[in-house]
Parts: C-alpha cells; sequence; structure tokens
C-alpha cells in the first residue's frame, strides 16, 4: 500500500506524527548546550565592580550635554554610578572619590547624603541609574563633578577611578566615557580612502 491509496485518516495521523516527531527532534537541538544568552549582561553604559557589601553598577562618564560639562582637557565631566549595599544590617558611608585624570573631584549632596542603609543605594548623575526595584525613601542621590580632567578622558577610553568607602574600602574602577549621540571620525593616513558618494 502506497501513501497515496492510504485513507485521509491515515494520512491525517502520518502527518500528525511526523509533526510531532520534528517538534521533539526540534525542541531537543538545545539540549546541553550553553545559551549564548546566559553571559550576556544588561545594555548599560558603564562598568562595574564588587568589594565587601558594596556593588558598584554602571560607573561612567556622563557625555556632556551642557555648556556645564566639557571633556576636553581641563573642562569638567559629571561622574554617574550607583552604589548598592548588599548587607542586611550594617550601613556604609561614601567618604570619597579620586582620579589622578582630574585635579580634583567634588560631590554635591542632593537627597540623602552620602550614608547607605542597608539594602539601599547611592545614586550619581542621571536619574535613570538608581536602582529601579527600590522604594525612592532607599536612593540616596548626589551629584560628582570630575574638575579639570586631564588628557585620556576619551569616549572608547577607560581611566581609574577610586572609591573609598567607610566599611568596604577602596574600589577601583576602570570608568569608560559615553560616547555621546556622534562621535567624530579620527583620521589619519591608515586610514581607508573613503570617497563621497560611495557606498
Amino acid at each position: 500500500m502506497t501513501a497515496l491509496n492510504a485513507s485521509p485518516t491515515r494520512r491525517v495521523m502520518a502527518a500528525v506524527a511526523l509533526a510531532a516527531g520534528a517538534t521533539l527532534v526540534l525542541s531537543a537541538c538545545g539540549a546541553g548546550q550553553v545559551s549564548q544568552t546566559a553571559t550576556q549582561v544588561a545594555a548599560v553604559n558603564g562598568n562595574k565592580a564588587t568589594s565587601g557589601d558594596i556593588a558598584l553598577r554602571n560607573v561612567h562618564v556622563v557625555y556632556p550635554n551642557s555648556e556645564e560639562f566639557s571633556i576636553e582637557p581641563g573642562g569638567n565631566a559629571q561622574l554617574a554610578f550607583t552604589a548598592i549595599n548588599l548587607s542586611e544590617h550594617e550601613s556604609d558611608r561614601l567618604k570619597g572619590i579620586k582620579t589622578d585624570f582630574a585635579g580634583a573631584v567634588t560631590i554635591d549632596e542632593k537627597e540623602g547624603g552620602r550614608d547607605i542603609k542597608p539594602q539601599a543605594s547611592l545614586g550619581a548623575g542621571n536619574p535613570d541609574v538608581t536602582v529601579p526595584e527600590q522604594a525612592p525613601e532607599h536612593v540616596s542621590l548626589i551629584d560628582v563633578t570630575l574638575e579639570d580632567i586631564r588628557e585620556g578622558v576619551r569616549p572608547g577610553l577607560t581611566f581609574p577611578v577610586t572609591f573609598s568607602f567607610e566599611n568596604a574600602g577602596d574600589i577601583v574602577v576602570q570608568v569608560p566615557v559615553d560616547a555621546g549621540p556622534q562621535t567624530e571620525r579620527h583620521e589619519s593616513e591608515m586610514s581607508p580612502d573613503v570617497a563621497e558618494g560611495h557606498h
């Protein structure tokens, strides 16, 4: 008996069996494999570091968005980060921030000061650096300005910044600089010759 002469019920049953078998085979394709997305991290601008009970997240220099800030040598730049106190019982305090890539680092306390209560956070820079799942009363806000920045504070580069905490001690983070909406192209004699109008 060939499939052409089979009854419609048998052909449907055979098609259902084939579809079920294909589903089983295809669903097993990823079994035992390491998922590509398992090691991916959130798309944030900054770097991270953890020491003791303090977790620093999204640490970066904010690309200048006003006349007040500039990433040119001698200018002032805004530092953004979130410091999360992972402790269940102990508070910590940000004592200071320093880097050799700025003449000075100023901290302007806005809301809540520099103390970080247990299971709370301290945010600086953009409003979006706060931890979303935390209630507003668990987030302190400050402004951090790198004054008189040095050569080397450029998009695409990182530079070391030391955060000093009362309990967690010193945490050094390699801090990147936001690329901004448009980054100018730097060309040299080694750059390919790209003529206008050619794609």
